[in-house]
């Protein structure tokens, strides 16, 4: 039922409209659009059937901040199948066991995370990778049920940079591949869009876009944050054009 990942816009998967779900950031807020998602996903499976999921009917799934992760886990592919490896429901229980540990409180010392954050972020995000490396593991951008977009931006170049199966490079005889320089793995992009400056550090990775051992100074890399700095850069750049 998916489309074929990475491949140039496809028709729609049905009717004449393209079908895009979006999904907010906002950290354990995330759960909120997870409840909404796993009740439209119970409805759909009262139509469809049980296997039903939400990615078998939206075209393209993007996502900001922790909306970017949700939307990796709802397309994310099974080993070896073309179904999406998680239910909606499974998603909600995720927020909901692993939130806390995510962002752990601080009791005995209420303000003690906001003096925290005037030196380095308030939450180490250690919980965090672990837990999305155990679920997403080494499986790539280009290898989910349907078409995505996960923005996220680059400290190291001050530029965003935004992840998507649409991302395409052409070779000479005019056929499109996937651009092996953002084709890494959905757990470090993920683990960088959720990663909002003050609440938890920036993820530095490194990605070698070859399939091949290229020269380790030729491998890309990376220091990305929450694409909430992408919105920063054009909000001041469009002032600052204004002005002139």
């Amino acid at each position: 039922m998916a489309a074929k990942p990475g491949a140039p816009l496809q028709p729609p998967k049905a009717g004449d409209l393209i079908t895009v779900l979006s999904i907010d950031g906002g950290g354990v807020r995330g759960i909120i659009p997870a409840v909404i998602l796993q009740f439209l996903e119970e409805k759909l499976q009262e139509m469809d059937g049980k296997e039903a999921r939400i990615a078998d009917y939206f075209d393209v799934v993007a996502g900001t901040s922790t909306g970017g992760l949700i939307t990796a886990m709802l397309t994310v592919r099974e080993d070896q199948l073309d179904c999406p490896k998680f239910a909606a429901k499974e998603i909600k229980d995720f927020y909901l066991n692993h939130c806390p540990k995510i962002f752990p409180q601080f009791r005995l010392f209420p303000l003690g995370k906001y003096i925290k954050a005037i030196f380095g972020p308030m939450y180490n995000g250690k919980y965090l990778r672990q837990i999305v490396d155990k679920n997403l593991g080494d499986i790539k951008l280009r290898q989910t049920c349907t078409n995505v977009v996960i923005p996220t931006f680059d400290m190291k170049i001050l530029q965003p940079i935004i992840f998507t199966s649409f991302d395409r490079q052409c070779k000479n005889d005019g056929k499109s591949v996937e651009n092996p320089h953002l084709d890494v793995k959905l757990k470090d992009i993920c683990i960088a869009n959720s990663a909002a400056p003050v609440f938890l550090p920036p993820h530095h990775f490194i990605h070698n876009g070859s399939e091949t051992n290229t020269p380790k100074k030729k491998w890309n890399i990376f220091k990305l944050i929450d694409s909430f700095f992408s919105w920063v850069c054009l909000i001041s750049s469009h002032s600052k054009d204004s002005k002139e």
